[in-house]
């Protein structure tokens, strides 16, 4: 069934929700994971504003903090038994949810797996969905995560 399965993450407890649920199905069905962090333009801008509009050594403390992401969730998967590999990528043009797809395909992936805010309404338009836009161009199935508190309302 589900063998290869993609895990886009960015260390939030939404993505978070979507590993723990990666994890579960590929031990149901013997399943490695790829988990994807990707640098993208709106990390890089919050940061560069957050530090007075200086972009300097900005990007390399995102890739940074991307790899520790990684790491950490590497260990995560390990520990329950599962094969494993980490792919960090840099997105200052575009749409994150373009390289989820582009990876899907590439790896090539049976599934894509993770968590989404479930914003509605105002904070939907203003920011955007890269899972609505996965779900829409992947090339396999997607399984999306609601945040905890999306869930509950």
């Amino acid at each position: 069934m589900y063998q290869r399965i993609l895990v886009p993450i960015d260390g939030s407890p939404t993505s978070d929700r979507g590993l723990q649920e990666a994890i579960a199905l590929g031990k149901l069905t013997g399943a490695s994971l790829r988990l994807l962090h990707v640098v993208d333009e709106t990390s890089f801008a919050m940061s560069a504003d957050a530090f007075g509009g200086y972009a300097g050594n900005v990007i390399d403390l995102l890739r940074e903090g991307g790899a520790e992401i990684l790491a950490k969730a590497r260990s995560t998967v390990e520990a329950a038994g599962l094969g494993v590999d980490t792919v960090l990528r840099d997105n200052l043009a575009g749409r994150v949810s373009d390289l989820v797809t582009d990876e899907a395909k590439t790896w090539p992936a049976d599934l894509i797996v993770l968590g989404t805010h479930g914003r509605r309404g105002a904070g939907r338009l203003l920011l955007g969905s890269d899972a609505e836009q996965v779900l829409r161009q992947a090339p396999v199935p997607v399984l999306l995560l609601r945040s905890a508190e999306a869930a509950a309302a």
